[in-house]
């Protein structure tokens, strides 16, 4: 199968070589030019444009930052729009608002392509051993046409129907329940290390008890070892995240009031120079309200 890859992030990469070592005919895309060198090394072909990636590709995948990186490489001069063809298809597996994946879906739909939005769970190790968790939607053509390649992807993939923006809702969703996952592990960690019970003891307790899921083990090894550098996903994407779920459910008339302590958490993050790092930093805000070092 022949397929583009757009956006060779922390994500996007070893998404992107998972399909090249499943033997698909690769052609990939990064606004850095210099990401793009270890797949060309491995097989895959450059392309100088997304239209370039996505022209003769029967799926072109987009894995890209924001709304804007999307509108961008997606809908603008020399797009995935441009260049992908009739009743192909653009996965975009971005975490993006559910309008602009609406938005997507109508354009692609007035071009005579498909679209659909697969979103993912899971941090870059997970992606490059194929662990990751695909959230799906889109038309039932769309999602047949993918299936093979998401299963090269992720471990299990779990399919909403026809409404793209709902696999965007749900990624936030899910994305909102890590951070205040993170939130509640951080203060709880500080409140026992006042207490005199080390991080990593209670740490042992949680998750050898009824604290098992991999939020409770990945996030909080991370913030008991302190090892928020090099993020896995920075401070800024979380913030990015927060606010789309904030504006979602503004729009549905939906009340998160947790939503906007984890927005300020991350304001005060950004402000104390702490962008650069893994968002399970946001230990760090809990230990300095409780007045630790």
């Amino acid at each position: 199968m022949q397929i583009g890859f757009v956006g060779l992030g922390p994500m996007g990469e070893p998404m992107a070589r998972r399909l090249l070592d499943a033997g698909h005919d690769l052609r990939v895309f990064n606004r850095t030019a210099a990401r793009t060198e270890t797949l060309i090394a491995a097989g895959a072909h450059r392309a100088k444009t997304p239209a370039q990636a996505a022209d003769g590709a029967d799926i072109v995948f987009s894995m890209l930052a924001n709304d804007a990186a999307v509108e961008a490489l997606a809908l603008g001069a020399n797009s995935i729009a441009d260049g992908l063809g009739r009743n192909n298809v653009h996965v975009s597996c971005s975490t993006i608002s559910p309008a602009l994946s609406t938005r997507l879906a109508a354009v692609h739909g007035e071009r005579g392509q498909l679209y659909a939005a697969a979103t993912v769970l899971g941090r870059p190790p997970a992606a490059a051993s194929g662990d990751l968790f695909i959230v799906l939607a889109g038309s039932e053509d769309a999602r047949t046409r993918i299936s093979q390649p998401l299963s090269q992807l992720g471990q299990r993939t779990f399919e909403l129907g026809d409404d793209p923006a709902q696999a965007n809702l749900v990624k936030l969703v899910l994305n909102f329940m890590i951070f205040s996952t993170i939130e509640q592990m951080s203060e709880m960690f500080a409140l026992g290390e006042k207490g005199g019970v080390a991080p990593a003891k209670l740490f042992e307790i949680l998750t050898n008890s009824f604290f098992t899921a991999p939020v409770h083990r990945n996030y909080g090894k991370l913030m008991v070892d302190k090892h928020f550098s090099p993020p896995g996903a920075a401070v800024p994407l979380a913030a990015k995240d927060t606010r789309l779920l904030l504006a979602a459910a503004e729009h549905l008339s939906v009340p998160v009031p947790m939503a906007s302590l984890l927005r300020d958490r991350f304001l005060a993050m950004t402000a104390k120079g702490e962008a650069g790092l893994d968002f399970a930093a946001l230990a760090l805000r809990a230990r300095d309200d409780a007045g630790l070092d």
